[in-house]
């Protein structure tokens, strides 16, 4: 969530006046994330005060965004703690703003843990496997733009900067992985809209008392799509469950987060027979991205392009290393 495109604090005060929150009270651009334009918006209407989250999109389209915003709003309504997009006084989520789409959506309570415990990642579990149900019904369809297709694109534009060792890993794992998708194991997988992207980063925990914490909810849903819901629950075991230093899940952490979902929505035989495949998935993804990203950045203010040996480095445990079962 880096700042790509400024905006001035009246430039925004005016923008608001198509919304019934309330006077601009404090705006502050939000350093985390590579993506979109984001920024802390503090309205205050009645003698209160309301924290929200504007974002200006740099890539998405205009006919991409209602996917991802009436998905949140469809989770929101369903007891789903994800950020609630505000409607305009028109009704309408979604406007122009510097002559790119933007939205406004309630600010989520809490902080990332960045060094999560056992029972924090079996809180996860618990909530993706209840996101995952809750979007049953969703409408609205979109693939995961960020999948097979398009690992496959961005091949090219990374293999430069690859060494032989990595280039051999890049084509190796793309050649796995199109037979694993193109096969009828994989179409039989269960799925539907994912968030896609539930890092550390894009989940918040509010203090409790006493030294514990609760989950304040999942943000950040603009790589979300249609897809196996085993894969985002990969993606979010590779962040959430992994020791940092050598990409080697961490059997505590994982066996929480993943008992924890499979209490809510019990994972089936196919399920467990392709993990290892989708761990190894949700790692090409993010490795693919990270490579893409660092060596091919964009100019931002406050870009801070993540280091793409991450998920090199965790690409080759989950090859090397059986996945931990969920039972």
């Amino acid at each position: 969530m880096a700042v790509f495109t400024t905006v001035s604090h009246d430039e925004i005060a005016q923008w608001l006046l198509d919304y019934d929150l309330g006077t601009l009270r404090a705006l502050r651009g939000i350093p985390s994330g590579i993506e979109n334009s984001n920024f802390f918006v503090t309205m205050e209407r009645d003698g209160q005060t309301r924290d929200y989250v504007l974002t200006i999109f740099e890539r998405l389209r205009f006919d991409q965004l209602p996917y991802y915003l009436h998905l949140m709003a469809h989770l929101a309504e369903r007891g789903i703690r994800v950020p609630a997009p505000m409607p305009g006084k028109d009704g309408e989520i979604l406007r122009t703003l510097k002559g790119k789409p933007a939205t406004i959506v309630t600010r989520l309570p809490g902080s990332s843990q960045l060094a999560p415990n056992a029972q924090q990642c079996a809180e996860v579990g618990d909530m993706l496997a209840r996101m995952h149900l809750a979007g049953r019904g969703y409408p609205r369809q979109q693939p995961n733009l960020r999948s097979l297709a398009w690992w496959r694109e961005t091949e090219g534009q990374i293999l430069p900067f690859l060494d032989d060792s990595q280039r051999a890993l890049l084509q190796d794992e793309l050649a796995f992985q199109s037979a694993f998708f193109g096969g009828a194991a994989y179409a039989a997988l269960p799925g539907g809209p994912c968030h896609c992207d539930l890092f550390r980063d894009n989940v918040l925990f509010e203090d409790a008392g006493n030294g514990q914490s609760r989950l304040g909810g999942f943000f950040d849903f603009y790589f979300a799509g249609d897809d196996k819901w085993l894969f985002d629950l990969a993606v979010t075991v590779n962040d959430w469950c992994i020791d940092l230093a050598s990409g080697e899940l961490d059997a505590p952490r994982a066996t929480a987060l993943l008992r924890a979902y499979h209490a809510v929505r019990p994972l089936d035989a196919i399920e467990a027979a392709h993990w290892q495949h989708m761990l190894r998935a949700g790692a090409l993804r993010f490795w693919v991205s990270r490579l893409w990203d660092y060596h091919l950045p964009r100019e931002a203010d406050m870009l801070e392009p993540h280091d793409p040996t991450h998920f090199e480095r965790i690409l080759r445990r989950r090859i090397a290393t059986t996945a931990l079962p969920w039972t």
